[in-house]
């Protein structure tokens, strides 16, 4: 029988974290019930794991006591890394013994799951460097800070690379425990655990839930004015060369400088602020798509549903019908 690692942090935890280790713990509980009640062993030996005799949560109202100190697990199969507090710079002392251990078990041949801003962990450990990683969209920017060598794929739900898995942000943890119960149990047991809990199954995007703010805390005052112009304008045909002009810088110097500030090129960065505006009139309007077209700057239906596509992982009529609450049907808006 395999060996599952649940994690409890002993520093830096917020209400998610309880919810990634209730979760996980009831998840892979139910899929060992079932597996046994269908005359096969159960895959997973469950146990929560820390540094310390308990662990505090929500202010003190909450405690979880761990059923080991990581010390005394010599061999896992499966280390799951919940959610921590948001607001993270570095680990805190409390759990610098957890990030030495998961880098141990991980060249020992454990595989690695980190739920939503667990990867903050992870990452500290080093083994996301040149790999891929999701994480809660809200948290890109300061992730990215002080882990600039890792691969941060924002759009994604979950991630798979060389035994190492992350997901995307909020209660979206449940669809990662749905993908490791398909891979260490099977695909029936995945779909019994989706009906269980009533979790979508396949659900592999989290666009569609990224709301663009226009980040400006990089400080470069130059681009924050180019920033402000595009959003300004958003609707109309804007020159990059017209508009570098009249900040009076190259274009090259301009291009490079906004890309190096908002992880996006001046085009890339118009696109998402016309295709933000275009999700907030679907999602409250009563517009057919080719009228929030035409209103984001857009003429050609295509490029618009492919571009829409890209940023959300949804077509426009698609968002409409996922976001909309006033009953207009897709059909209308053909």
């Amino acid at each position: 029988m395999k060996h599952l690692t649940i994690l409890v942090p002993d520093a830096q935890t917020a209400p998610n974290t309880l919810s990634c280790i209730i979760g996980t713990y009831h998840i892979f509980t139910e899929a060992n019930r079932y597996y046994s009640h269908n005359n096969k062993d159960m895959v997973f030996t469950i146990e929560l794991a820390g540094v310390s005799e308990h662990s505090d949560f929500v202010n003190g109202l909450l405690t979880v006591i761990p059923q080991k100190n990581i010390a005394a697990i010599r061999k896992t199969d499966l280390i799951v890394i919940p959610a921590i507090a948001p607001n993270f710079t570095k680990i805190e002392d409390q759990n610098t013994a957890l990030v030495d251990w998961i880098s141990d078990q991980y060249k020992n041949g454990a595989d690695v799951a980190s739920m939503c801003t667990g990867a903050y962990i992870l990452a500290s450990t080093g083994l996301l460097d040149s790999k891929s990683c999701s994480i809660h969209w809200n948290t890109v920017a300061n992730f990215k800070k002080l882990f600039p060598k890792v691969n941060v794929r924002a759009e994604k739900i979950i991630t798979d690379e060389h035994g190492i898995y992350t997901n995307g942000g909020g209660y979206s943890f449940l669809n990662l425990l749905l993908y490791l119960v398909e891979k260490y149990y099977d695909r029936q047991t995945a779909i019994y655990c989706s009906k269980i809990f009533q979790i979508d199954i396949d659900r592999e995007t989290q666009s569609d839930f990224i709301i663009f703010n226009g980040q400006k805390s990089h400080g470069d005052e130059m681009i924050i004015q180019a920033q402000e112009y595009i959003e300004k304008n958003f609707s109309e045909k804007i020159s990059m060369e017209e508009l570098s002009k009249k900040l009076t810088v190259g274009r090259r110097s301009f291009d490079r400088r906004f890309i190096k500030a908002t992880g996006n090129t001046p085009l890339e960065y118009q696109q998402r602020v016309k295709i933000e505006s275009a999700k907030k009139e679907l999602e409250v309007s009563r517009k057919t798509i080719n009228e929030v077209m035409y209103e984001t700057g857009y003429s050609d239906v295509k490029a618009f549903r492919e571009i829409f596509r890209r940023i959300t992982g949804l077509s426009p009529i698609e968002y409409r019908n996922k976001y909309n609450k006033t009953g207009i049907t897709a059909k209308q808006h053909h």
